[in-house]
Parts: C-alpha cells; sequence; structure tokens
C-alpha cells in the first residue's frame, strides 16, 4: 500500500496526541510500499514542534530529540516536490474551488500535492477534518 500523509499526520508518528493509534494502526496492519509527503512537511514538522513548546505539550528540551528523530527517518519517506505547478495548483484550488470553503495557504499546498500524486497512492490521512473533506471531494481514499 502507497500512503499520503499531510503533516497532522506525519506529526502522530512522532509525538502521541489522543487519536495517534489511527495512524499507527494503518502503519500495523497494512504492508507500507511507500509514504509520500508533501515537501513543506518539513518545514511544517518544525513549526508543529514549537507550537507544542509554546502550548505547554512539549518541553523546549525535548525539541532537539524530536527534530533528530524526524530527520533520521527522512530517507523513508517520498518527498513531493514544491514546483511551480504545484504551487498554481494549490492558488487555484483556493480562488476556484475552496477558498469560500476555508482552504487555507499551507493546507491547499498539502491538497495540491496529494492530488499530484492521486493515482500512486491508496490512501491519504489527514488529522484535519476540512483538509479531509477535500481529499475527499477530490476522489482521493481516505
Amino acid at each position: 500500500m502507497k500512503i499520503f500523509l499531510d503533516t497532522s499526520s506525519l506529526f502522530k508518528l512522532y509525538f502521541r496526541e489522543s487519536d495517534s493509534h489511527i495512524i499507527a494502526n494503518v502503519l500495523i496492519n497494512n504492508d507500507i510500499e511507500a509514504i509520500f509527503l508533501s515537501e513543506i512537511s518539513k518545514i511544517e514538522f518544525s513549526s508543529t514542534v514549537w507550537k507544542k513548546v509554546r502550548t505547554g505539550e512539549l518541553k523546549e528540551e525535548d525539541t532537539d530529540l524530536l527534530q533528530v528523530v524526524f530527520e533520521s527517518d527522512i530517507d523513508k519517506y517520498t518527498f513531493i516536490e514544491t514546483t511551480t505547478n504545484i504551487l498554481q495548483n494549490a492558488n487555484d484550488l483556493i480562488t476556484q474551488k475552496y477558498g469560500t470553503a476555508g482552504l487555507r495557504t499551507l493546507d491547499s499546498i498539502q491538497l495540491a500535492s496529494v492530488l499530484a500524486v492521486k493515482h500512486q497512492i491508496d490512501l491519504a490521512k489527514t488529522a484535519d477534518t476540512r483538509l479531509e473533506q477535500f481529499f475527499q471531494e477530490e476522489g482521493i481514499n481516505t
């Protein structure tokens, strides 16, 4: 099985949250051949780490370890390059389809990224309910 994870789902592999078991079960119960990530997940991962520090869910002294573990796993992932075409599609998704429904900038890049590999993946996971609706509206199995 080939899957796409947005950053909200990816992060659950590294930091226990209430619904982390959902992503863990996908990985445990399936023969995973490839995990696709948007290239922006590298930046979003760091941003999420520091958000957890700001909200008191993570101690600052634990940030380095979390980053090191993620970076040691980088080779396990297939990154979808954030090309000009991805960015144009992300903009089009906002301006022509989902802007009034609340599609935000980084989520539009995640959506454009998953659309770029739509025919290569079997499943896409996100912890963002709104983004999951957009995935489904685009015919992506969630």
